[in-house]
C-alpha cells in the first residue's frame, strides 16, 4: 500500500505555504497526500488580504471523514490556530493511535504577527507535543515557545533541550533565519546527542514555503519507514533543492515559492 500522509493545516490561495505545500511535497516524495483544512486565506506573494477561519466542528469531521477511510501512516500539522483545534487533532491521534506525528508549531506570519494565543500555544505544549514525533520550530517559534531569544547555533542547542522536555521525541530548530553564517544550519536533537544539517545559503528570494514543506517532507519519509535522522537529512537536501531549483522563478511582485517537484527530478536524489 502506498504511504498515507494526513496534512492539518491552512489554505494558501497562492500556494506558496500551508496545506498546498505540504500535498505537493508528499507527490515529490510518492506518498499519498490527504488535508484538513484548519482555516482559507486570500493572499498572494506580498501578503495576507483576508483570513477566514474553519469552525471547529468541520476541521473534526474532515479529519473523522480521511482517518476513517483513507487512513494514514503519519499526520503532519501546520497552522492550528487555537487551542480547540489543539484539542481535536489530539481526540483523533488518541483514538486512531497514529505513531508518527510531525508537528511545525506554526506561530507566526512570514511578516511577523502573531496567529496562535496564549491559550493555544499553552495546547501545543500541555497536550500535542507530548504525543509528537518530531516538532519543527524555527528561530522565532522556538524563542517564542521557550521565551528565550535564539539567535546563535549554541541557543538553538539550548531551545532544543528546552522543548525536548516539553515531550517530543525529536527536535528540530532550524535555523534558516540565523544571521552572520555562510551555511543553513537545522540542529536535531533526540534526548542525548544534536544532529547538524548544513547547507550553502542561497541568494535567492523565492523561500516561501521551506517551513512547511520540511515538515511535509519529514513526515512523508518516516511515513515510508525511515528513522528520523535519515527522514530530517533527505527533508534538508530536497528543500536545498528546492530553493535553488527556484532561482529563475518569477510569480508574483512579492516573495516566490520554492520548486516543490524537483523531488521528481535529476536535481534531487536521496
Amino acid at each position: 500500500m502506498v504511504p498515507r500522509v494526513l496534512t492539518v493545516a491552512a489554505s494558501d490561495s497562492s500556494g506558496a505555504a500551508g496545506l498546498q505545500a505540504d500535498l505537493k511535497t508528499f507527490e515529490a516524495r510518492q506518498v499519498y497526500g490527504t488535508c484538513a483544512v484548519t482555516a482559507l486565506t486570500a493572499q498572494d506573494s506580498e501578503r495576507i488580504h483576508a483570513f477566514h477561519t474553519v469552525p471547529v466542528e468541520f476541521v473534526k469531521q474532515q479529519i473523522e471523514a480521511v482517518l476513517a477511510d483513507i487512513g494514514a501512516d503519519a499526520i503532519k500539522t501546520g497552522l492550528l490556530l487555537r487551542k480547540e483545534i489543539v484539542q481535536v487533532v489530539c481526540e483523533a491521534l488518541s483514538t486512531r493511535q497514529i505513531a508518527n506525528v510531525v508537528v511545525d508549531p506554526v506561530l507566526v506570519a512570514g511578516d511577523g504577527r502573531r496567529l496562535v494565543d496564549d491559550a493555544g500555544i499553552a495546547a501545543y505544549v500541555k497536550l500535542l507535543f507530548p504525543m509528537a514525533s518530531i516538532i519543527t520550530p524555527n528561530l522565532i517559534e522556538a524563542g517564542i515557545l521557550t521565551k528565550c531569544e535564539v539567535n546563535s547555533p549554541d541557543a538553538m542547542r539550548e531551545a532544543a533541550c528546552v522543548l525536548h522536555s516539553m515531550g517530543p521525541r525529536f527536535v528540530l530548530v532550524k535555523g534558516g533565519h540565523l544571521d552572520g553564517t555562510d551555511s543553513m544550519l537545522d540542529i536535531l536533537y533526540d534526548g542525548s546527542a544534536f544532529h547538524e544539517y548544513r547547507a550553502e545559503r542561497l541568494p535567492i528570494q523565492n523561500a516561501r514555503g521551506t517551513g512547511c514543506t520540511f515538515a511535509s517532507c519529514v513526515a512523508a519519509e518516516i511515513a515510508k519507514g525511515r528513522d528520523m535522522i535519515s527522514a530530517v537529512g533527505i527533508a534538508k537536501k530536497y528543500v536545498t533543492a528546492a530553493l535553488a531549483a527556484a532561482s529563475d522563478w518569477h510569480l508574483g511582485r512579492g516573495r516566490g515559492t520554492i520548486f516543490h517537484s524537483t523531488g521528481r527530478t535529476p536535481l534531487f536524489e536521496d
